[in-house]
């Protein structure tokens, strides 16, 4: 979910923190937001703090001229909705926010969908995951139905009726593909755990940090599986004997696995979640960063791709009040807690008319998919919360496996 579009009050919400070892609630208004600027720019170098440049980035990324977006809503895909046991409309409004692996020569994306159910608000209607394929990886050929969904499962209670949301996607050394995604019922949301060896049907595994113990009324989402390429694809990574995931919004945060489906929160010294990413007054960042797509591990380091939100009183003054560009941040290979560089400027950020028209008016450029496919990198993005979008890199500029 995102914070809302222009001269729009938006649903309230509670973001569970820990604070000093307890567990309290901040609760986050979402106020109206206003039309962000125009930029002509298609893609910049950033400028980078910590460390000079080194090449570490992934990039530049570049539109194509043709083909974007590449993924917009069909009003007439129906399917039967197993708890309305009724036809919904499921992808009618918006279609966002993708997930991106490469199977069999081919660009796979999850996408979230929104049906027309709900009232006019970002994260009233029920949202569902869509699969589209490609094999150019900008045009796609998509599924009448979609592939993930609430239904009446042991998860219904945490996904219904708000849905699954804002997926990210990686595929295991055995050849599994692993999913996190956002669980949302309308009144709280989780990161939730699915696997699948097809990509079509799924097994839940429920919320990441567990459904007892510490964690389990924590609010959280958006979560990234740290990856490495692997055979010219990316693929899960061990680093210290352990899977690592950056997860949050607000402030970023690292959980570690050994089955890539049970995670633990890595904590400070006070026993909360350790903070490793947070907002920077005067950045494209200052509002808060976010977890983008799966990061990548390079000969660099931990090279994570992610968002952020400009903030409308001390952010940039070069991007629109709440707009949300896409950075670049360098963990240490051996240290995925340790920041090696960050760029002071975003990367990729909202230019054209449909990342600046829709549901999220303020502008989105938000980076959820990453493939390395034919030798370079596409970056799959949602534009203004209502459609997908891609830019693509030369994978030798920049930083490179």
């Amino acid at each position: 979910m995102r914070t809302g579009c222009a001269i729009t009050v938006l649903i309230e919400r509670q973001v569970t923190v820990f604070k000093s070892r307890a567990l309290f609630r901040w609760d986050r208004k979402f106020r109206s937001r206003l039309p962000s600027c125009f930029f002509a720019a298609v893609a910049v170098f950033s400028g980078v703090t910590a460390i000079a440049q080194q090449g570490w980035q992934l990039g530049p990324f570049v539109r194509p001229l043709t083909g974007n977006p590449v993924i917009t809503p069909d009003k007439a895909a129906a399917f039967t909705d197993p708890i309305l046991n009724a036809p919904a409309h499921w992808e009618a409004l918006h279609t966002f926010n993708p997930a991106a692996v490469v199977r069999g020569g081919k660009v796979f994306v999850l996408y979230r969908a929104e049906d027309d159910s709900g009232t006019m608000q970002i994260g009233m209607h029920t949202s569902r995951l869509g699969l589209g394929v490609s094999k150019d990886g900008v045009h796609f050929e998509r599924e009448a139905a979609p592939v993930f969904y609430p239904a009446k499962d042991d998860q219904q209670a945490r996904e219904w009726p708000g849905g699954v949301e804002d997926p990210r996607l990686v595929e295991s050394e055995d050849g599994t593909y692993v999913l996190t995604y956002t669980q949302w019922n309308r009144e709280t949301y989780s990161v939730g755990i699915a696997t699948s060896r097809d990509l079509h049907h799924w097994q839940k595994h429920g919320p990441a940090f567990g459904a007892s113990g510490k964690y389990a009324r924590l609010m959280y989402k958006s979560a990234g599986i740290v990856t490495t390429v692997k055979h010219g694809k990316l693929v899960a990574t061990k680093i210290r004997g352990k899977y690592w995931m950056y997860w949050g919004e607000i402030h970023v945060h690292l959980a570690t696995s050994d089955d890539l489906v049970h995670w633990t929160p890595v904590e400070g010294a006070n026993g909360d979640p350790l903070e490793v990413l947070n907002a920077r007054e005067g950045r494209f960042d200052s509002g808060f960063p976010e977890t983008g797509p799966p990061p990548v591990l390079t000969s660099h380091g931990i090279v994570m791709i992610y968002n952020g939100k400009n903030s409308p009183e001390h952010g940039d003054p070069g991007l629109g009040a709440n707009a949300y560009a896409a950075g670049q941040v360098l963990f240490a290979a051996d240290d995925p807690q340790k920041i090696l560089a960050r760029e002071d400027k975003p990367f990729f950020f909202p230019s054209e008319a449909y990342e600046k028209t829709g549901q999220y008016a303020a502008g989105t450029t938000f980076v959820e998919g990453l493939v390395l496919f034919r030798g370079k990198w596409f970056l799959y993005y949602g534009c203004a919360d209502s459609l997908v979008g891609v830019a693509i890199a030369d994978s030798h500029t920049g930083s490179r496996p």
